[in-house]
């Protein structure tokens, strides 16, 4: 670990997830995570003025555990990153918030960045610096894509992405309609290990000769998944809980697998990074592992941990933008819940040579001489 490696604190709020995780170099020191998922379970799905409300209990207790446990003092950080966006405004703009107040107090550098670059980018602290260009197939409950990133830190190009419900989303709604609770995926998962993954022939969306490449599309296979369950029913037979689960999950994967695998072939990139929520299923690592070696393609998954929302990733972006002397956002940083995956990060309104930039909705300007008048 060199010295001169910057130490980098960094912020995760877009979901339900409190994430702050702290990285020296591409060495993680601290990942602490405080989750609203079970306040949320009883609803069924994440309600946003909960998860702001509970990131905003969440937060100092959560910065002042990642410190103690990397065993750094603040003032010791060479920058604080946060997740930008996108994601839940309300939720981002806890994170945001806190973000600033800790630059501004402390004298150090903000950096606000994409949440599906850091997706990517936590790669890093497991297996080292990531190739140049990586293909990284994303999939969580909000996202389902396909992105290919030549430079983490400003050069990230979207190949596809699902155009109705992302992977985990279809997990989560195929899990209710078998009263499997929330969320969806880890259930599924266990259940599937038991079941027939050939039982029942789903539909593979956006599969056709016509169809776009790298494009998903889930909500038929939601759709056709429960209406077989529900013809089950009428009948009055008992639903295959397991087959239909294993059934299911292998018309995911398969499509996430064999669209990702073509793109790496199609833009002759020899490396395939998976990540999000959804990357924690057995069977999609599996299934990658199968099909990237039949290609020649190496696969690189970072652990389970590490691929739902934390704030390591965050820091590790954030590292990788002061290593490479990106330009520092401003006070003035914005939330933005529909930050696109092509801005890595949200440099300055100075560092364009510009003075402002209107184009983001400033939900709060912050100024030195305003912050405690």
């Amino acid at each position: 670990m060199a010295a001169d490696e910057p130490l980098v604190l960094g912020i995760e709020t877009s979901c339900d997830e409190t994430g702050v995780g702290i990285v020296h170099g591409t060495t993680l020191l601290a990942d602490a995570v405080a989750s609203s998922v079970d306040t949320h379970a009883r609803y069924g799905g994440v309600v946003p003025e909960i998860a702001s409300r509970a990131h905003l209990e969440a937060m100092v207790p959560t910065i002042e555990r990642a410190l103690k446990t990397a065993g750094v003092s603040a003032k010791d950080l060479d920058g604080i990153a946060v997740t930008a966006g996108p994601g839940l405004a309300g939720a981002l703009l806890v994170g945001v918030s806190a973000a600033k107040a800790y630059a501004y107090a402390l004298g150090k550098p903000l950096y606000g960045v994409n949440h599906l670059a850091s997706h990517i980018c936590v790669d890093q602290l497991e297996h080292g610096k990531l190739p140049e260009p990586t293909m990284a197939l994303l999939v969580s409950g909000g996202h389902s894509s396909l992105l290919l990133s030549a430079d983490i830190t400003s050069d990230v190009r979207p190949m596809g992405a699902t155009i109705d419900d992302a992977a985990g989303e279809a997990f989560d709604k195929i899990a209710r309609v078998l009263d499997l609770g929330f969320p969806g995926g880890p259930v599924i998962d266990r259940l599937a290990r038991e079941g027939d993954p050939r039982a029942i022939a789903f539909p593979r969306g956006l599969s056709g000769a016509k169809d776009p490449a790298y494009d998903f599309s889930f909500s038929g296979l939601k759709t056709a998944v429960a209406r077989w369950i529900e013809a089950k029913k009428a009948a009055g037979e008992e639903v295959p809980v397991r087959d239909v689960a294993a059934s299911f999950q292998e018309a995911v994967v398969d499509v996430l697998t064999r669209k990702a695998v073509r793109a790496c072939k199609d833009e002759g990139v020899d490396h395939l990074m998976i990540g999000g929520g959804v990357a924690a299923n057995s069977r999609l690592r599996a299934l990658a592992q199968e099909r990237c070696e039949r290609a020649g393609i190496r696969l690189r998954v970072p652990r389970p941990g590490l691929c739902t929302d934390n704030g390591a990733m965050v820091a590790a972006l954030g590292a990788e933008m002061v290593a490479r002397n990106r330009a520092a956002s401003d006070l003035e940083l914005s939330a933005d819940s529909s930050l696109p995956v092509t801005d890595p990060h949200v440099p300055g309104a100075h560092a364009h040579g510009h003075s402002h930039d209107h184009s983001h909705d400033h939900v709060h300007e912050v100024s030195k001489e305003n912050l405690y008048s």
